[in-house]
C-alpha cells in the first residue's frame, strides 16, 4: 500500500519553496506584464504570499480566459501571478511524492518526457503489434469530478493543511468550463448528480500535474491488470497496442468500466481499432514503421497560428523577432519527422 504523507505543510511554505517556485513561474513569463509587476517588488510579493499561507488567509484570484485554436477550440484560464507561484510551490511538494508511482508510459507534463518521446514510443510499438485501439476521453478537464480528484489525492497526502490549499484551488476552478462539461449519470448516482462540482482550467500548473495522478489508475490498470503489451498516454489520449482486433475490444470495455470509477468516458467518436499497418496518428503526426509525417490538422494549425502573428504584427501587437521565434519553434519542432517537402512548401509561403 502507498504510503501517506504527513507534516508537509512546513516545507509548502517555506522561503526556499516559495523563491524556487517564483523563480520557475517567472522563468516561462519574463516578459508578461503581470510578472514584470511582480518583480518590482518581488522579495515582498514573495513575503506576502508566505504569511497569507501561514495565517490561512490565502485565497485565489480571478482568471484571464482567452481562447486558442489547437486544433478545436480551447478556453484558456490563466491565473493571476501570484496564484501560479503558489501552484509551483504545491507542484515542487507533490511531485516528488507521485512522480515514483507514475508508470514510464505516461508522457504529459512530466520531466524528461514530452509528445517527441510520446511518439517514438508509439512508433516503437506499432512496429511490434499488428493492431492498435486509439481513444481519448470526453472533454477531460472540463469533466474532472473535484470529489473524486480530491479523493485520489487524500490517499497520499494526510497533510489537512495541504489538502485545505488543494480544495481552495479546485474550488477556484469550478465553473470555469461549465459550459464545455457534459454531465453524465453513473451507477448509483442520483438526480443531483449532474450539480457536483467540475473542472479543472485549463492552463494551470496544478491541472496537469492533478491529471497524471487522475489517471494514474488508468496506466496501472493497462499495464499490471490487463497486461497490455504497449501502451502510451499524453494527458488525456491513449494508445494501446495488441495481438489482434477482439482483445483491443475487450480492453477498451475495460477502460470504460474503469473511468466511470473516476466519473469519466471514453469518447465514442474517437474511439476505434485498426491495423498499425494503416498507420497510427497521435499528437499531430502520423506514424508508421518507416514514417513520420505532420497530420493534415497540424499543417493547418500552423498556417493559421502564422496568419494570425502577421496580422498581430500589422496592428503592432506583435514584433518580427516574435514571429521569427515562433517560427524556429515550429521548425525545430517539424524537424522530427519526415517534413522537409512540406517544410519548403511553407516558407515560401510566409511573408512576415
Amino acid at each position: 500500500m502507498a504510503r501517506t504523507h504527513h507534516n508537509l505543510w512546513p516545507q509548502l511554505a517555506s522561503w526556499e519553496n516559495l523563491l524556487l517556485a517564483y523563480r520557475r513561474c517567472r522563468r516561462r513569463k519574463r516578459n508578461k506584464p503581470a510578472a514584470t509587476a511582480f518583480d518590482f517588488a518581488w522579495e515582498s510579493n514573495l513575503l506576502a504570499i508566505q504569511r497569507e499561507l501561514v495565517s490561512g488567509t490565502y485565497r485565489p484570484g480571478g482568471y484571464h480566459h482567452f481562447f486558442i485554436t489547437d486544433p478545436k477550440p480551447r478556453k484558456i484560464s490563466a491565473a493571476p501571478f501570484r496564484d501560479r507561484v503558489v501552484h509551483h510551490a504545491l507542484v515542487q511538494l507533490l511531485e516528488p511524492i507521485f512522480e515514483r508511482q507514475f508508470i514510464f508510459d505516461s508522457y504529459a507534463c512530466r520531466r524528461g518526457k514530452g509528445t517527441h518521446r510520446a511518439i517514438l514510443r508509439a512508433r516503437t510499438y506499432l512496429r511490434r503489434h499488428p493492431f492498435f485501439l486509439k481513444t481519448d476521453i470526453v472533454k477531460f478537464f472540463p469533466n474532472v469530478d473535484h470529489a473524486v480528484m480530491r479523493s485520489v489525492l487524500a490517499k497520499r497526502i494526510a497533510d489537512p493543511k495541504v489538502m485545505h490549499l488543494i480544495d481552495l484551488i479546485l474550488a477556484s476552478g469550478e465553473g470555469v468550463l461549465a459550459d464545455q462539461a457534459t454531465p453524465s449519470y453513473f451507477p448509483g448516482d442520483d438526480l443531483f448528480a449532474a450539480l457536483r462540482p467540475t473542472g479543472l482550467p485549463i492552463g494551470n500548473l496544478t491541472s496537469q500535474f492533478f491529471a497524471n495522478v487522475l489517471l494514474d489508475r488508468i496506466d496501472h490498470a493497462v499495464k499490471e491488470a490487463w497486461q497490455v503489451p504497449g501502451y502510451v498516454r499524453y494527458a488525456d489520449d491513449l494508445v494501446l497496442f495488441g495481438p489482434d482486433k477482439r482483445q483491443l475490444w475487450v480492453w477498451q470495455a475495460s477502460l470504460e468500466n474503469e473511468l466511470a470509477k473516476l466519473r469519466l468516458r471514453l469518447h465514442p467518436d474517437k474511439t476505434s481499432v485498426n491495423p498499425t499497418r494503416q498507420g497510427v496518428g497521435f499528437l499531430g503526426w502520423k506514424l508508421s514503421a518507416d514514417s513520420m509525417r505532420l497530420s493534415q490538422s497540424a499543417i493547418r494549425r500552423f498556417t493559421r497560428r502564422m496568419r494570425t502573428l502577421r496580422f498581430e504584427r500589422r496592428q503592432g501587437l506583435r514584433s518580427v523577432s516574435h514571429i521569427s521565434r515562433s517560427l524556429r519553434a515550429w521548425l525545430a519542432h517539424a524537424q522530427h519527422g519526415n517534413s522537409l517537402g512540406i517544410r519548403r512548401i511553407l516558407l515560401r509561403r510566409i511573408r512576415l
